[in-house]
């Protein structure tokens, strides 16, 4: 065991002190930042200058209304209207001319409001850009408000009355523990923890675990790896390996941390609750767990190219969850979530997303830490065997079958 604590305590201080590690401690943060804030804040942005939006109102009846009603919701920050309408023939032929207009970017697009609009409720909005959602959905509103208000007045009922009728309800959520205890939560706040620990846990992996890889392959190819091995067990020089590793992925996390209570130290303790105590340990037992992955890996390749591919795929499996946020956050213990949940490589991220929004039951949360710390442990031992094996051997990698083997082997 000293000589495993000497090799981590070695690969702890190399790391650590390196550029890249010192680097990763402030620009992982702000990309986590970037990456989570910057779509909705471009996408909340008031735009700049006014938009000139065509209208072909087949009714001869819409087009003012819908003019002052975009002129009273949207205004530019300098008071300027956000939306300039701009009256279209509805003659015979009209679509060649406002199809030029806005290839032509002289129109952002242009609406058209058929005849049958009060009855079949159809209208076209065509432009070259029809991904601009606010926008779009901006426009629905509008056309939609305008009709209903008009249909009202067709049937003689007070259009104030309606709306006071239809006031929009605003629901408060109160999460309720096991314990009884209530809170106010809402899905920001249910999601965004489980979002920061998915991003950590990747970014940590994706770093600690390319180092890890990248030092093995460069040990193997100047042979100095046939040095360490002369001074020390090949199991004592991969659990080194494992635990310095480790110990560096954790002060990343700590530092993180420690940086986010220091620059936002009510938000971040805001997304703290009890239940959140436990993460820590799935990020622990789920770090041992891949950390002997990137280990059997990088064992087994002889190219750079080779342990990039392989580890690529090894990421893809980190953000599976992510993908499965929405179902996982609307219902947490349906059949297919607690499966998922017992799949080791999945295990600490879907957990991440489950404790958070509904505590899991005691047997899951018992079940799912014991199924990984055994993966953990079994993976280290398979690692262990591959390690002993393909690190010494040169210029050819191992096939899958030859693995396999070699971990079977006595």
């Amino acid at each position: 065991m000293s000589k495993t604590f000497e090799v981590a305590k070695w690969e702890y201080i190399e790391k650590v002190r390196s550029r890249a590690f010192i680097a990763s401690l402030f620009i992982t943060p702000v990309i986590m930042l970037v990456a989570g804030a910057l779509p909705s804040l471009l996408a909340n942005r008031p735009d700049t200058e006014s938009k000139v939006i065509g209208i072909v109102d087949q009714t001869g009846q819409l087009a003012v209304p819908l003019r002052d009603l975009l002129n009273s919701q949207f205004k530019l920050p300098d008071n300027q209207p956000n939306y300039v309408l701009r009256d279209i023939s509805a003659s015979p032929g009209y679509e060649k001319t406002a199809d030029s207009l806005a290839i032509a970017q002289e129109l952002e697009g242009y609406l058209v409001i058929p005849t049958t609009v009060m009855t079949d409720t159809n209208v076209v909005y065509r432009s070259e850009n029809v991904g601009n959602i606010k926008l779009v959905e901006r426009l629905t509103k509008a056309v939609n408000d305008i009709i209903v208000g008009r249909k009202l007045r067709i049937r003689n009922i007070d259009t104030a009355a309606i709306r006071d009728l239809t006031t929009h309800l605003e629901l408060k959520t109160i999460k309720l523990s096991k314990t009884g205890k209530a809170e106010e939560s809402g899905f920001d706040k249910l999601f965004i923890p489980s979002y920061i620990f998915m991003m950590m846990m990747f970014f940590v992996l994706l770093t600690s675990g390319q180092m890890l890889v990248r030092s093995l392959l460069e040990e193997k190819a100047n042979r100095v790896i046939e040095v360490l091995v002369s001074s020390c067990t090949p199991s004592d020089l991969m659990m080194g390996k494992i635990l310095g590793l480790s110990g560096v992925g954790i002060t990343q996390l700590l530092l993180w941390i420690a940086i986010g209570l220091g620059l936002f130290p009510a938000v971040v303790m805001g997304l703290m609750s009890t239940s959140m105590l436990i993460l820590p340990v799935y990020f622990i037992l789920g770090y041992l767990f891949f950390a002997a992955v990137f280990v059997a890996i990088g064992s087994s390749v002889s190219t750079e190219q080779e342990a990039q591919l392989a580890t690529s795929y090894l990421m893809i499996l980190l953000i599976v969850p992510i993908g499965l946020s929405f179902m996982v956050v609307s219902d947490p213990n349906s059949t297919l979530v607690r499966v998922l949940t017992f799949i080791p490589f999945l295990t600490a991220t879907m957990m991440a997303m489950r404790v958070p929004v509904q505590m899991p039951a005691m047997w899951e949360i018992a079940g799912t830490i014991v199924v990984l710390a055994l993966s953990a442990a079994g993976m280290m031992w398979a690692a262990g065997r591959i390690f002993r094996v393909a690190m010494l051997v040169y210029g050819k990698r191992p096939s899958i079958g030859e693995l396999i083997r070699i971990v079977k082997s006595k």
